[in-house]
């Protein structure tokens, strides 16, 4: 056998992992999911507005572009769509980036066949529902559109655009609507709805691979012995989180106490975007 024969066969096992076109890759979830999700079986194309560090062969392009959109989603295996404004700015702005980007998006899918899209949808969707008092169940993914903001109005769009796209066309999507993920959670509200990175990239690769999703709707959290949704659609896809944001409790509550519902900002789903939304800085 030649020397550089293993090597070789290493080359075509990789090349035969799935190809996902990672959107938004330069932001906050893409660069933690551009380190994370290879470990899970895939190759990974990245695109965003800006270069994406580290990555020089990255297609830099805005989603209007619909041909170098195009390009870029052809040949892949599935889309993991991040890419987007994510705070509050305003109306034209959020349907120039989120709403009509995502259409394109979504257009350059159904023209290339690309049947599976993940898209980061958000609980800002459902901002407005109220906070669950002690005893309550927990908010199911059904419960009504409640958006807080025109950034969580554009995430209802997103996802009855992906509910018409797999009626009318067969493209599957999980909406995955992510709660805050970061390597730790940063105040007493966020003990709720924490969505460590590794769970994020655990909870991303059951949207991408579990058979048969149509369109489903989950909540992006871990399974934090604070959580305030259900998690039990991502968890019929195949979803173990293996994180909490328990150990983070003690040294939060210290400095902030506990969550007040009956402050305006602590009293819906969507805390501050409710009341003081933080603005886009571009």
């Amino acid at each position: 056998m030649p020397a550089d024969q293993p090597a070789e066969q290493d080359t075509a096992q990789a090349d035969r992992r799935p190809l996902v076109l990672l959107t938004g890759a330069a932001g906050g979830v893409g660069t933690l999911m551009r380190e994370l999700l290879p470990a899970h079986g895939y190759r990974l194309r990245s695109l965003d507005l800006v270069p994406v560090p580290g990555e020089p062969d990255a297609v830099v392009a805005d989603l209007a572009d619909r041909d170098a959109l195009r390009e870029a989603v052809r040949g892949t295996d599935a889309i993991l769509h991040l890419a987007g404004i994510s705070l509050e700015s305003t109306f034209e702005k959020i349907l120039r980036a989120n709403i009509e980007g995502t259409y394109h998006l979504y257009e350059a899918a159904r023209e290339e066949g690309v049947r599976r899209i993940v898209f980061a949808s958000s609980n800002h969707a459902v901002g407005v529902t109220p906070w669950p008092r002690p005893g309550e169940p927990p908010i199911p993914v059904d419960v009504p559109h409640r958006p807080d903001t025109f950034y969580g109005l554009s995430k209802c769009f997103g996802e009855d655009l992906a509910q018409l796209y797999w009626d009318k066309y067969g493209i599957e999507t999980v909406s995955v609507r992510i709660g805050s993920c970061f390597p730790k959670p940063t105040s007493v509200r966020m003990l709720s709805v924490w969505l460590s990175p590794e769970d994020g990239a655990r909870l991303f690769h059951t949207a991408l691979s579990a058979p048969g999703v149509g369109h489903t709707v989950v909540y992006g959290s871990s399974a934090n012995t604070r959580n305030v949704w259900d998690l039990s659609t991502a968890e019929a896809l195949g979803y173990v989180s293996a994180d909490d944001s328990e150990r983070f409790a003690a040294d939060l509550i210290a400095a902030d106490g506990e969550l007040d519902p009956s402050r305006p900002e602590q009293a819906h789903l969507g805390g501050h975007f409710v009341t003081d939304p933080p603005i886009w800085p571009h």
